[in-house]
């Protein structure tokens, strides 16, 4: 195992802006497309409330959690800042939440 990992957590809405339900086949497809970059993603997929405010609109978002865990290399972090980005178009959304951060396997 590589020494050095990171794990991003990326928040999907189960709803698009318009309060439209995303359809549980476009969630893994989310899903399944870090499966087959990195062999393997946890995902949590309810029970996550978001609420945020974009100028004067406040939004409440239904979340669903994709986390993997990868080796820090720059590679990946390009490759998982390209997924948010592109979901975030197909999920039509103003902004997809990802954070990243460095962990230890033990």
């Amino acid at each position: 195992m590589s020494s050095k990992w990171r794990r991003f957590e990326v928040l999907l809405p189960t709803r698009f802006d318009d309060g439209r339900d995303v359809p549980a086949e476009l969630l893994a497809d989310a899903v399944n497309e870090v499966v087959d970059r990195f062999d393997a993603v946890s995902f949590e997929s309810g029970g996550i409330e978001g609420r945020w405010r974009s100028r004067t609109v406040l939004y409440r978002d239904d979340l669903a959690r994709v986390v993997v865990d990868v080796p820090d290399k720059n590679k990946n972090r390009k490759w998982m800042r390209a997924y948010r980005a592109r979901w975030q178009e197909r999920l039509e959304q103003i902004e997809i939440w990802m954070v990243s951060y460095p962990i230890d396997v033990e």
